[in-house]
């Protein structure tokens, strides 16, 4: 059964690809900010290149905040990619100005600690037990192209009925998260759009778990 999904459409680049990986591997997709179009979806993928702050002011301007807290309340799937899952942090910090994500997860985007920055091309991950996103991708190297990520998690589960979110890392200069899956909210720092058969097994797998 092919899903509807809908790639968030506020003025963020790379935006057509996501929606060709998607339709590769089988999504009816809808490029959209519309709230019928966004809220109503099986599954929303929100896309995101560039500076942390003008991928928020975006958002703000197509009140996706709101939808996608709507989304993630209601427990219906919504998938980051690349800026995409550093906006669902509490703060990206870039060039010494501190701009406030969405809080979804707590933790700060930051430089990478890395010689060499951009971080761009190939590379591994290291996933944890019980992914769904990675599941039969746990050797697999994932595409990315970036300078700025989440260095350290810090979770505090309050309720002793909570799943802890799955956070999947990679390296580049140190530890950086690559990928959280809690609940209806996933992210990737990589471009599953952009890695080649793995990424469309990895997109595969997310649209399994749409319902």
């Amino acid at each position: 059964m092919s899903r509807n999904v809908t790639v968030l459409d506020y003025g963020s680049g790379n935006i057509h690809s996501a929606v060709r990986a998607l339709e590769r591997v089988g999504a009816n997709v809808t490029l959209s900010s519309k709230s019928s179009d966004v809220l109503e979806a099986d599954g929303l993928v929100v896309p995101g290149v560039g500076a942390f702050a003008a991928v928020m002011q975006g958002l703000k301007d197509v009140d996706a905040l709101r939808m996608i807290g709507r989304r993630v309340a209601g427990g219906r799937p919504v998938l980051g990619i690349c800026v995409g899952l550093q906006v669902l942090f509490d703060e990206g910090v870039e060039h010494g100005v501190r701009t406030q994500g969405m809080g979804e997860w707590p933790g700060v985007v930051e430089r990478l600690a890395a010689d060499v920055v951009p971080h761009m091309g190939w590379n591994t991950v290291e996933a944890p037990a019980g992914s769904r996103l990675f599941s039969g991708l746990e050797d697999e190297r994932f595409y990315f192209v970036h300078s700025y990520g989440v260095q350290k998690w810090d979770f505090d589960v309050t309720q002793p009925a909570m799943q802890p979110p799955l956070v999947t890392w990679a390296n580049h200069g140190g530890p950086f998260v690559a990928a959280v899956e809690n609940g209806p909210l996933s992210a990737t720092q990589f471009h599953p759009e952009k890695s080649g058969d793995a990424g469309a097994a990895l997109l595969e797998n997310w649209l399994k778990g749409l319902g």
